[in-house]
């Protein structure tokens, strides 16, 4: 018995970090961080998509006197997609409006990084809305891809 409980601990144990990154969806960007989330705000904006806030994360730390590489989260949303989805599950209001992290990794890498709706399906026990997620998904991919690449 005593053999279970550790090896299930041990399961457990390197499940976890693999985990924090489940449902978390990266393209690499061929631009900096600055020109990645400009290059999607616009891209949100003209696709009807309402950018309600930018906060430059690298911005505030700076502020403390904490050094944090390049870090911009984009929030932004259309309530012609996002309220029928919370109308399938209230609490998926969590997650919305949707968000875009745009960042450098310690390899200058750049990154859009946003939360997988299959995720957000599981995580609030989502039914009833495969075509709003399907949509979702389709519209994220395609936003994040054009505001990635040349």
């Amino acid at each position: 018995m005593k053999k279970v409980i550790v090896s299930l601990v041990l399961v457990l144990l390197y499940a976890f970090p693999s985990m924090a990154a489940n449902g978390v969806i990266s393209v690499q960007s061929d631009f900096d961080v600055e020109e990645t989330a400009d290059r999607l705000e616009n891209i949100l904006k003209e696709k009807g998509m309402t950018v309600f806030n930018r906060i430059d994360h690298s911005e505030g730390a700076s502020s403390v006197g904490i050094d944090l590489r390049d870090t911009v989260l984009l929030i932004f949303g259309n309530p012609k997609v996002g309220s029928p989805l919370m109308k399938c599950q209230q609490v998926a209001a969590l997650d919305l409006p949707q968000k875009a992290l745009i960042w450098k990794d310690a390899e200058d890498a750049v990154y859009v990084s946003y939360n997988d709706p299959k995720y957000v399906q599981m995580r609030h026990n989502v039914t009833g809305c495969e075509e709003v997620l399907a949509k979702i998904e389709k519209a994220l991919s395609t936003f994040t891809k054009a505001a990635a690449t040349k």
